[in-house]
């Protein structure tokens, strides 16, 4: 298909013009990337975006795939990117990413095709009831107006895509909704509707106002933390790692003010830990020993972006009952926690210019974190040397081995408690994603996906059935263009659930909860075209971690005992937090 210039518009009828004004106006505004499904009632968007020089358009047939693979591009690329589909249950399809994208603040641009108002509610094919069909998950809905050969109605179309983009960004990003109705005919035939607007509608002067527009930064209002003796900061999850100019920024914030930063795995600030003498890793560790939980009771907590995953955390804070100061740059309440707490809106960056400290926090409460810190690191340290095949060990293994600045996708379940409790402090920066707005399995595979695509070579953390609840995502290959090692850890079930209260109550436990599978992975990633290695030991899977492709989609499998390593965390736990008393 031919590619036209940016600012071609295309006069052949009716709806080949609205597609291309929208599609023009959405490319001035910074409109990168789009993500179709195949359809019929959507071809004159589809028509425009695939024609569209400026724009990356990308086909994927599984309308839940192609969600989440928008998902994660725009997880990376931090703008919205457009999902299109055709009419009927397509859009349903993109429900669990769309509530993930609003859960998580993930900006994404929803057009879903539709039949035209008369050929509803009479049993005409294809046709549905999509009218707010993503019910309050979405940050704005509108419907447009069925296409007219019309400049006023032009007009409005500019103006409602210009105010769609704005509100998928602001007051906080997610998602938004179009529903797009088009008549026939869909296909850009030359029928002489539209030859009339040549004239009428200068391109230039029409789209002149349409351009990105800069979020500006205000300083939230003064904060003095001069008086406390006991605070410590908490960063919680940043998709993507924290940037250069925010790790100075918190860097130097702790050392004004003396405390301790719990870093969670995915905040990415574990792989800063030279910019933070006073780094806390294992504090899920360290909080399950009842008397280091009471001893280090805080006054004032200041919680970057959210709360992380630990549990531990979690109890001893809402024992504590600390004041709570939220910094975020979200509109949400993301206190789950219901504390005393004070959302701070703006982030990180408007509110560290506000902060005032005497330095007064005691220096012997930070030293108690530190003291206690190197006592649960030492105790891991031992117990996963000893532990042999310990799925938990493959977190440092690739910690340690993974080139710098690869970013790593982490899934739901397990694996992003494993980077909790062991992905250890250092200095080799990893940006971590993760979908932990709704914390679903859907989706995975795809996901990481549309994160590593275009971009430098990356890896997903994955157990075996988040991967199979997505084997579709495997669909995408052909249009890849990328790196993605999946480390796929294979326990043969759901291995989060050895960890609850109803693993003691099989039957049905195993059948209902755990659900075992036994398929072999190396057959289904050689249907998809993937490659797939089997791990042998720690040694090969280093070696295979440190040198990843440059292209394609690889499966390295490493087989584990879900009950065995169930009971080995249960051990590791209880030694180091022992090790943490007797500190």
């Amino acid at each position: 298909m031919t590619r036209i210039p940016a600012t071609a518009l295309d006069y052949r009828n009716t709806n080949s013009l609205w597609g291309s004004v929208l599609v023009e106006t959405l490319h001035r505004l910074g409109l990168r990337q789009a993500v179709i499904s195949p359809g019929s009632r959507s071809t004159p968007l589809t028509m425009a975006l695939a024609r569209h020089a400026g724009i990356e358009s990308i086909p994927v047939l599984d309308e839940r795939s192609a969600a989440f693979f928008a998902l994660g591009l725009a997880k990376r690329g931090q703008r919205p990117v457009v999902l299109l589909c055709t009419s009927g249950t397509a859009g349903a399809n993109y429900f669990p990413a769309i509530i993930e994208a609003q859960e998580s603040g993930v900006p994404l641009l929803v057009i879903t095709a539709d039949r035209p108002p008369e050929m509803r509610d009479c049993a005409s094919g294809q046709t549905i009831d999509q009218q707010k069909l993503f019910g309050s998950h979405v940050n704005f809905y509108h419907e447009f107006a069925v296409p007219a050969a019309s400049l006023p109605l032009l007009r409005y179309l500019r103006q409602t895509v210009r105010h769609a983009w704005e509100m998928a960004q602001w007051p906080a990003a997610g998602p938004v909704h179009l529903n797009a109705p088009f008549r026939d005919p869909l296909v850009p035939l030359e029928d002489g509707t539209a030859q009339g607007l040549r004239q009428l509608l200068v391109e230039e002067s029409f789209f002149a106002a349409v351009k990105p527009e800069p979020r500006l930064l205000s300083q939230i209002e003064r904060t003095d933390f001069s008086a406390v003796k006991r605070g410590v900061i908490v960063a919680g999850p940043a998709e993507g790692g924290v940037s250069p100019v925010d790790v100075g920024l918190l860097a130097g914030l702790a050392r004004d003010l003396g405390w301790p930063v719990l870093a969670d795995g995915l905040s990415g600030l574990r792989g800063e830990s030279a910019h933070f003498p006073n780094l806390i890793a294992h504090y899920d560790a360290v909080l399950r020993s009842p008397k280091a939980a009471a001893r280090l009771k805080p006054e004032v907590v200041l919680c970057l972006g959210g709360w992380p995953t630990s549990k531990a955390l979690r109890h001893w804070l809402e024992a504590a009952a600390p004041e709570v100061f939220l910094v975020t740059g979200r509109a949400r309440n993301l206190d789950a926690l219901h504390l005393s707490t004070r959302h701070l809106r703006g982030g990180l960056r408007a509110f560290a210019g506000g902060v005032v400290s005497q330095g007064r926090q005691s220096a012997t409460y930070t030293a108690s974190w530190r003291r206690l810190e190197a006592a649960a690191a030492r105790s891991l340290e031992q117990g996963l040397a000893a532990a042999r095949h310990f799925e938990g060990a493959v977190i440092g293994n690739l910690a340690a081995h993974l080139p710098e600045f690869t970013p790593v996708i982490v899934a739901n379940s397990m694996p992003v408690r494993d980077v909790e409790y062991f992905w250890p402090a250092n200095n080799r920066p990893h940006p971590i994603y993760f979908n932990r707005g709704a914390n679903g399995i859907d989706g995975t595979l795809s996901s990481a996906l549309g994160v590593a695509h275009g971009h430098r070579p990356a890896v997903l953390l994955t157990g075996d059935l988040a991967l199979l609840h997505d084997t579709n995502g495997f669909l995408l290959g052909p249009k890849f263009q990328g790196s993605l090692t999946i480390i796929l850890i294979n326990n043969y079930g759901g291995g989060i659930f050895e960890h609850l209260p109803v693993a003691k109550f099989n039957p049905p436990f195993e059948e209902f909860f755990a659900t075992p599978q036994q398929v072999d992975f190396r057959k289904l990633a050689a249907a998809y075209g993937a490659g797939h290695v089997l791990v042998r030991n720690p040694a090969h899977l280093a070696q295979l971690a440190a040198k990843l492709p440059k292209q394609g989609i690889r499966v390295l499998e490493i087989r584990t005992d879900r009950k065995r390593d169930a009971a080995v965390r249960a051990k590791l736990f209880s030694t180091a937090a022992r090790a943490v008393t007797n500190a």
